[in-house]
C-alpha cells in the first residue's frame, strides 16, 4: 500500500505533471510561504531554500501521527547570477522576455521531500534554454496573450513561448515547473509513487 502524497503547491502545472505520469496527490496543501529572495542570494541556493521551507511548512500542519509524504518544489529562471522575478504583471513579462530574447538561460527546479518518517530529502534540476532574437511586436503579442503572468522568468513553455525556444538541453518537464523523471525516483524511494 503506498503512503499518501501531500503536494505542497498551488501549481495547476505541477498537479497536471503529476497527474500526466498517474499520480494523484490525496490533498493540495500550498505552504503560503514568503518567497522573496534573499540579498545576494544565487538562483540555486534560493531555489533549494524555497523548496525545502514550503515541504517543512506543509509537512509541520499534518495532524499527530499522520504518515504522508509532502512534495514541494521551487522553479527559478536565471540569467547568469541574476533571478528572474515571477511576472506578476504585463511589464515584468515584457521585461523578462527582452532580457531573455537572444541569450541563454538556465531553468533551475529544487524538489524538496519530506517522507513518511519525517526525513527531508533534496534534488536540483537545471535545463539551458535558449531563446532565438524576438522583435518588439513579438514580445507585445505575447504579453498581449496573458500567458506569461504568474509564470518564473515570465514566459509559459508549453504554450505560445514554445515557439521562442531555438535550444533546450536537459529536462523539458523542468522548464513547466517539475522535472518528472527525479520527481518519480524520489517518490518511488518513498513509497508514494
Amino acid at each position: 500500500m503506498s503512503v499518501p502524497l501531500i503536494l505542497a503547491s498551488a501549481s495547476p502545472r505541477r498537479l497536471a505533471l503529476l497527474g500526466q505520469i498517474g499520480l494523484a496527490p490525496a490533498r493540495v496543501l500550498p505552504a503560503d510561504i514568503d518567497e522573496s529572495v534573499a540579498p545576494r542570494e544565487l538562483p540555486r541556493a534560493h531555489a533549494l531554500r524555497i523548496a525545502t521551507e514550503k515541504a517543512k511548512v506543509v509537512h509541520a500542519r499534518l495532524a499527530p501521527g499522520e504518515r504522508a509524504v509532502v512534495l514541494a518544489a521551487d522553479t527559478v529562471v536565471a540569467c547568469g547570477r541574476r533571478i528572474l522575478p515571477k511576472a506578476e504583471d504585463d511589464a515584468t513579462v515584457t521585461q523578462c522576455l527582452k532580457l531573455l530574447c537572444g541569450r541563454r538561460h538556465t531553468v533551475m527546479t529544487a524538489i524538496a521531500l519530506v517522507d513518511a518518517g519525517g526525513k527531508l530529502r533534496t534534488r536540483m534540476i537545471e535545463t539551458k534554454v535558449a531563446f532565438r532574437r524576438l522583435d518588439d511586436a513579438e514580445i507585445a503579442d505575447y504579453v498581449k496573450g496573458g500567458e506569461g503572468r504568474g509564470k518564473a522568468g515570465g514566459y509559459a513553455i508549453q504554450g505560445r513561448a514554445a515557439i521562442f525556444v531555438r535550444f533546450l538541453a536537459g529536462s523539458y518537464s523542468n522548464v513547466v515547473g517539475l522535472p518528472l523523471i527525479e520527481t518519480f525516483q524520489l517518490l518511488k524511494a518513498c513509497g508514494a509513487a
